[in-house]
């Protein structure tokens, strides 16, 4: 299945801003972050289509799927 993934801010850095990859039926969230090597202390929203998701929700088909870092300041 092809799922298109978007990364935002300091995600992007020696990654892509946006790529549609292949992944197997079944696949969750949390197998692209890891395949990223994106540490779990650092990722601030998960979005499944423009909805906020968890990382165990399962993909489909032409999900678009977000990761945008905790955001820092004051």
């Amino acid at each position: 299945m092809q799922v298109k993934v978007k990364l935002i801010g300091a995600f992007r850095t020696d990654r892509f801003k946006e790529n549609i990859a292949e992944y197997p039926d079944g696949t969750r969230v949390e197998e692209i972050f890891s395949q990223l090597q994106i540490p779990k202390r650092a990722l601030g929203t998960v979005l499944l289509n423009g909805l906020h998701a968890r990382l165990d929700d399962v993909l489909n088909e032409g999900d678009t799927l977000t990761l945008l870092p905790i955001l820092g300041g004051g």
